[in-house]
């Protein structure tokens, strides 16, 4: 049996679900956007997460 997992970029497992540190460093680098295109983008990625972001 499977104790611990990745599925679709979050951590599954005893402990619940917790997001993958290596997503949120991509997130953390990702450039400021500067046209209409990238904050869409962004917002994307944020919405993905909503759930963890504090």
């Amino acid at each position: 049996m499977v104790t611990k997992g990745i599925v679709l970029g979050h951590k599954i497992s005893s402990k619940g679900i917790e997001v993958d540190k290596a997503k949120v460093e991509v997130i953390e680098k990702l450039p400021p956007p500067i046209n209409v295109k990238g904050i869409r983008s962004f917002l994307g990625h944020a919405g993905f997460y909503r759930r963890f972001i504090k």
